[in-house]
């Protein structure tokens, strides 16, 4: 495959500089985000025939960091070694711990002072608002995680897209965003147009650019198949805190109210309603985890009036009170 690989290679190619790399992993760091950082690095290089892209995996104290799913990584260095790098990633634990960590944001003020840009995979924007990299910069987060930097930074820029570039400040959701932003920084070397593509194609992943979004993960849990009810649950998604009638929702599609049901009862097995409400309370569940806003809030956030309607409604679809169910997550974390 190298060989395959090498062949047809514009000669401008040949002639790019070498980037450093540095990704800082957090303890409890997603395994998938790494590699969906580094590997597209990696493929590069062999797709170019030399290291033009050098890369370190750090950790705070030299040793291996311990990922999410418990897969223990070996690392090169320590952030004691003040080795600076052309880009300087920090790929962030999900969830976000509650107490912050001064040697991080040292080492990434550090690098800042040095010239280096700055990234964060997954959570890692967080770590990089903490410690005021992000004031007046584009940014985004994973899904999950944007209310908890919303709450407690205000001068960040927040997006909803898979991935921003805003000068030289790079980041990324989780998952597997972390190819897209690698493949659009790849590509916008000089004389390395092409290179994105050939990488995309090696790893058999397909292209999405700067202007996709985060796919919500509400829509993905009721498994929609039809674009008229996609376009329903997200109209439900988008307007959980002013919620709208179910004839409004079907006049918005331009179809009839029984015509919404019958798509619902088809493809979800329940009405609109009962989506409708699940969603806001999936809504809910995740305020309740993800930040410290109080119960009155959370209902005012998801639509609902009352916080006893909403207690009811929640440990019907949960099994338990919504601040038994809060106190059962932090605990675990």
């Amino acid at each position: 495959m190298s060989t395959t690989a090498v062949k047809r290679i514009p000669a401008g190619m040949h002639d790019l500089r070498i980037t450093t790399f540095g990704f800082l992993l957090v303890k409890d760091f997603s395994l998938i985000a790494l590699s969906a950082a580094v590997d597209p690095l990696r493929i590069a290089n062999m797709v170019v025939g030399r290291k033009v892209y050098e890369f370190k995996l750090l950790s705070v104290d030299g040793e291996c960091v311990a990922s999410s799913d418990g897969i223990r990584v070996y690392t090169d260095a320590s952030i004691a070694d003040k080795e600076v790098f052309d880009i300087a990633f920090i790929v962030g634990p999900n969830p976000v711990p509650k107490a912050g960590n001064g040697t991080i944001t040292d080492w990434l003020r550090f690098q800042e002072r040095k010239g280096a840009a700055l990234g964060g995979i997954d959570t890692g924007s967080y770590y990089l608002a903490r410690a005021g990299l992000l004031n007046g910069y584009r940014c985004t987060i994973h899904w999950e995680d944007q209310d908890i930097l919303l709450e407690r930074f205000s001068k960040p820029i927040v997006s909803n897209r898979l991935y921003e570039i805003d000068r030289n400040r790079y980041t990324s959701s989780g998952g597997i965003a972390p190819l897209d932003l690698m493949v659009h920084l790849i590509s916008q070397a000089p004389g390395s147009r092409s290179l994105g593509g050939r990488v995309l194609e090696l790893l058999l992943a397909e292209r999405r650019g700067h202007e996709h979004r985060q796919r919500a993960s509400l829509r993905q849990y009721q498994g929609a198949d039809h674009a008229k009810l996609e376009e329903a649950l997200q109209i439900m998604e988008s307007n959980v805190e002013e919620t709208l009638s179910i004839a409004e929702i079907a006049s918005y599609l331009g179809v009839s109210s029984r015509q919404l049901e019958r798509w619902f009862q088809d493809r979800l097995h329940k009405t609109p309603a009962q989506a409708y409400l699940e969603i806001r309370l999936l809504r809910a569940r995740q305020l309740l985890y993800r930040t410290s806003k109080p119960l009155e809030e959370v209902c005012a956030s998801t639509g609902f009036v009352s916080t006893t309607h909403f207690a009811t409604k929640y440990k019907a679809q949960f099994r338990l009170s919504p601040m038994t169910d809060r106190k059962r997550y932090q605990d675990a974390i």
